[in-house]
């Protein structure tokens, strides 16, 4: 399988979570990051007291900090060992499940659970505290896979032997890919799941046992390593993008320096504008192809008219224009006909571009 197929598979595993059982759906996406085994666990009934009476028969788990009353459901998956991993086609893969500890840290196996939450926001705070709990009654990483109304988030815990007993564990860092929106998920989101995958993983870091898979995982999940990922392909995309862009005479006489300034310009624009987006203050039909085609009258490249009618009004007319208000209704308005408003940037342009002008006209009148 090629890097496109096995993305093409992850991003399938995610648009099932629309219907039938989360333990069924959570056990699929696993096992197109290449993670499954045979021992398959149930609890029946899956609920949040059912657990607590299996699993938690010493008290161990705070639900304050857990948030029980919040589960609507808890499904443990399987337990992955190290032999679960010994039988794959990929070439090179050297698994061994015998060696468990490395440089004072013991892993002999991974437990995965899918925990249900009433409601569609929670904050890092609160799911990392769930997962600390969930892990003080388990002697392995117990990696949970939430969903909270239509996006998922998978917790990763990083545990460490105690310095002085080596029975104990210590939970560490949480990490988190939060906020996955199964039905329509970011690319970045699909790119981190894949990196993930055991596949990939094992071709990036030679995965050799169980340590060393976890390690791989933080290091993947590392902020920072995130951080200069995303930078890379920001400038390896600007350094091509100079080279191949023409601007205006009058943005410069100096062909070098007006490239480079104006695609620094639009670059801070954009990203800017997908912050806002994120924090949804712009609305995502605006950066959704689908809903693009009941917006706009074209999205041929060669026409431009997604920078122009878009990404142009969204940068001028909308974020450089005050809001309409009771006093003052036009400030965000089409320019007039002809030459009137003519050169006026803080004034929507291109309505022939838009399959329904006054329509289109509403989205942006709401940011």
């Amino acid at each position: 399988m090629n890097d496109i197929q096995y993305k093409a598979a992850i991003k399938e595993a995610l648009s099932n979570f629309t219907e039938g059982t989360l333990a069924e759906n959570a056990r699929h996406l696993l096992s197109a990051l290449g993670y499954q085994s045979e021992r398959v666990l149930t609890l029946e009934p899956n609920t949040a007291e059912a657990f607590i009476d299996t699993y938690d028969p010493h008290g161990k788990l705070n639900g304050d900090r857990a948030l029980t009353k919040k589960w609507v459901s808890i499904d443990p998956l399987f337990q992955l060992t190290g032999e679960d991993l010994l039988d794959t086609d990929t070439t090179g893969w050297l698994f061994d499940p015998s060696q468990t500890q490395v440089d004072d840290t013991i892993i002999e196996s991974y437990f995965f659970l899918a925990l249900r939450l009433d409601g569609s926001s929670y904050n890092r705070t609160q799911l990392s505290q769930i997962t600390r709990e969930i892990n003080k009654l388990f002697p392995m990483p117990a990696m949970l896979l939430f969903q909270h109304g239509e996006t998922l988030t998978l917790s990763v815990i990083n545990r460490r032997l105690h310095a002085y007993d080596e029975s104990r564990d210590v939970l560490e860092k949480v990490t988190l890919i939060k906020d996955i929106d199964f039905k329509n998920p970011h690319r970045a989101h699909i790119d981190i799941l894949f990196d993930l995958a055991r596949e990939p993983l094992n071709r990036t870091h030679g995965v050799r046992n169980f340590v060393e898979l976890h390690r791989a995982w933080e290091k993947t999940l590392d902020t920072e390593e995130l951080n200069k990922r995303f930078f890379k392909e920001l400038a390896d995309w600007y350094f091509w993008a100079v080279d191949e862009v023409t601007f205006p005479d009058d943005a410069g006489e100096d062909v070098e320096v007006r490239n480079a300034t104006s695609v620094i310009r639009l670059l801070t624009r954009l990203i800017f504008i997908w912050f806002i987006k994120e924090k949804e203050l712009v609305p995502n039909a605006l950066f959704n192809p689908n809903d693009l085609e009941g917006i706009l009258d074209s999205l041929d490249p060669q026409e431009n008219s997604y920078y122009k009618a878009i990404l142009q009004n969204l940068f001028f007319a909308t974020l450089n224009q005050e809001m309409n208000t009771p006093q003052n209704p036009n400030n965000r308005k089409f320019r007039g006909e002809r030459r009137q408003h003519y050169n006026i940037t803080s004034l929507y342009r291109y309505r022939d571009y838009f399959i329904d002008p006054d329509e289109a006209l509403r989205k942006f009148e709401a940011i």
